[in-house]
């Protein structure tokens, strides 16, 4: 963390010098410290500052005290999201410093709306994010102006992002064959769903597992696996089937690099009732089950990302209007959510809304182990 606070100072404040009352370093480490301590909006930000403003000045200089929640917010909305994001990868990088080359990782591309930064009849900013499943981590975003423009933000995203060699995963409103080059172009493999919008190529994969001799022959080619979990009072059982055999398809030439299609099959067993759910793929992936699965299962994290901002942070809840103020603050929480999965508090695991609950209680000795990363 010492090194990460030094190289905070490379992206000062370009305002005079003379006038600047609080270093842009401090009101990022104040506001990544109040998060994590369980602060959810700017007056609880700057509370925290004043509170454990002699701890913080262990770090930061706070040559003018604590700044005030109006000041906070004002500096946050000046710095560059992507700034930001630097500093956030900056983070994950000497964190990965000493790791070696694992498999593929898996990229899941989603968005989400944050429905509390509008103002009048004015769109609340969406945000498009790319998250890398095995680390929680998220890669970059790209703020848009509503749902329907994700379309264009992703290949804009990707364009950024160094993801040659990893999986991408995105629902399927990205199923897009202009994402798709783009993908392919970066030398990356992908796992796009299917739904309704992609017309006769959805029906035409649909109809292909509809057909129970050739799931079969499937199952037997080892192109299947089974899985079945107990969890929330329910019996899950997913299986999974990968197939090669798409030289029927009509489509096939319009999808850059496409090698296979899959199908998740997922039944639900409670109260005595079974409700089953079909999924269906298209991938340039050969066939390899285990990581079809690893890709179908895996694109659940960014949702439950999502999830995380709205109940462990409550960012639905925060009124930030300033976009730019609300598009950092979102980077702060996913940061503070990387961070949170990293930390072991207690002998008993903890869901990370009650690890930022026990945080509170004592912030000086809990900071100390996010200073150690």
């Amino acid at each position: 963390m010492e090194e990460l606070l030094n190289w905070m100072e490379y992206i000062e404040d370009v305002c005079q010098k003379k006038k600047v009352r609080h270093l842009l370093k401090d009101i990022l480490v104040i506001v990544l410290f109040a998060t994590l301590a369980n602060a959810d909006d700017w007056a609880e930000i700057a509370l925290f500052a004043q509170v454990y403003e002699e701890y913080l000045k262990k770090y930061i200089e706070l040559k003018n005290g604590p700044p005030s929640h109006d000041t906070i917010q004002r500096v946050m909305g000046m710095i560059s999201p992507d700034i930001l994001q630097q500093l956030y990868g900056k983070w994950q990088d000497l964190l990965n410093r000493e790791e070696g080359e694992a498999l593929k990782k898996i990229i899941c591309i989603d968005g989400k709306t944050m429905r509390s930064n509008k103002q009048g009849k004015e769109k609340p900013s969406h945000i498009v994010t790319a998250w890398r499943r095995e680390d929680g981590f998220s890669l970059g975003q790209k703020a848009v102006s509503e749902k329907s423009n994700e379309i264009t933000a992703i290949p804009e995203l990707t364009e950024r992002l160094q993801i040659k060699g990893q999986i991408i995963t995105i629902d399927a409103m990205g199923t897009q064959t202009a994402i798709v080059e783009k993908i392919r172009g970066k030398r990356a493999d992908y796992v796009l769903a299917l739904k309704g919008n992609q017309g006769s190529l959805y029906e035409e994969v649909k109809e292909y597992f509809a057909d129970e001799e050739l799931t079969r022959e499937i199952e037997k080619s080892g192109n299947y696996k089974k899985t079945k979990e107990k969890a929330h009072g329910q019996i899950e059982t997913r299986e999974y089937y990968q197939t090669e055999d798409i030289r029927w398809m009509i489509q096939k030439k319009d999808w850059k690099g496409l090698k296979s299609i899959a199908m998740e099959r997922k039944s639900i067993e409670k109260n005595g009732r079974k409700k089953t759910e079909y999924r269906y793929f298209i991938s340039s992936l050969k066939g390899d089950i285990e990581t079809i699965s690893r890709a179908v299962r895996g694109h659940w994290s960014i949702e439950s990302m999502h999830w995380h901002l709205d109940v462990t942070f409550r960012e639905d809840a925060n009124a930030t209007l300033d976009k730019m103020s609300a598009q950092n603050l979102n980077i702060i929480r996913k940061w503070s959510l990387s961070i949170l999965k990293l930390m072991e508090l207690t002998k008993k695991k903890l869901s990370m809304k009650k690890k930022r609950f026990v945080i509170s209680l004592s912030p000086i000795k809990y900071l100390e182990e996010v200073l150690d990363f």
